[in-house]
């Protein structure tokens, strides 16, 4: 197997070697206490719940060069209201990215319950040379593009937070190397596990602009390392933060 990828310890996604050069890569994310029953923390729709949860685990597999084919949704309720709501999030968040793949569903049809939970694990396959991983090198520099929120502070139209969309413009970008969305260890240990992987040191910016210790919920903001300065039209915010060096 490829070494990159042997050290890739530090993401939501795994590497299968298939056949000769192809790889299937698999990543997942679940949320739990988040929607409309009497025990969730955050009161949001069905819907939004499975419009992030869906989101942060097509990020992981966009984000290293692989093409989502498949998608499940572990879903711990009843089917419907909140099966219903949560699907429809899960199918206009692949209709947005014009993705057309086989959705397994299951639903929770025996217990009744009183807390919202969704697990989603995408599937997808991506060819060895293709792959986005550990590509940084000494002397780049490091960008956060978005904002870290969570909870509340995350709303569906909020132009600050990253996306999927924001993920396949930057796999366009000649410069671009890594690109690594930003979960609940936030971006400060997402970036030295980087650095760690590739046995590189981080010199971070002084006065940095963004709180790097915070959580960024489902994936609001991604870490992007790149040759140069980063060239990108997005409405989300770009934050120099760092420089790679031996």
């Amino acid at each position: 197997m490829n070494k990159k990828i042997l050290n890739v310890s530090n993401r939501d996604v795994s590497f299968i070697k298939l056949i000769e050069d192809i790889y299937l890569v698999v990543a997942c994310d679940s949320c739990g206490a988040v929607g409309e029953k009497s025990l969730d923390i955050v009161k949001v729709p069905p819907y939004i719940v499975g419009r992030f949860t869906s989101r942060v685990a097509l990020m992981e597999t966009f984000s290293v060069g692989a093409c989502p084919k498949a998608l499940t949704a572990a879903i711990c309720n009843e089917p419907n209201p909140t099966g219903e709501g949560m699907l429809a999030g899960i199918k206009d968040e692949l209709d947005e990215v014009c993705l057309d793949v086989p959705i397994v569903i299951s639903t929770e049809k025996n217990m009744e319950t009183s807390q919202t939970g969704l697990g989603i694990t995408v599937v997808g396959i991506c060819k060895e040379n293709e792959l986005r991983v550990n590509a940084t090198q000494p002397k780049d520099k490091l960008y956060c593009l978005g904002k870290p929120k969570v909870g509340n502070e995350v709303l569906l139209d909020d132009p600050e937070i990253a996306s999927t969309l924001l993920i396949k413009k930057l796999l366009e970008a000649p410069n671009v190397h890594d690109i690594v969305p930003v979960g609940s260890k936030g971006i400060k240990n997402e970036a030295e596990m980087l650095a760690s992987s590739l046995e590189l040191n981080l010199k971070w910016k002084e006065n940095l602009p963004v709180d790097i210790k915070k959580t960024a919920g489902p994936a609001t903001c991604v870490l992007v390392t790149c040759a140069g300065n980063i060239d990108i039209s997005c409405t989300q915010p770009v934050f120099f933060l760092a420089e790679f060096d031996k």
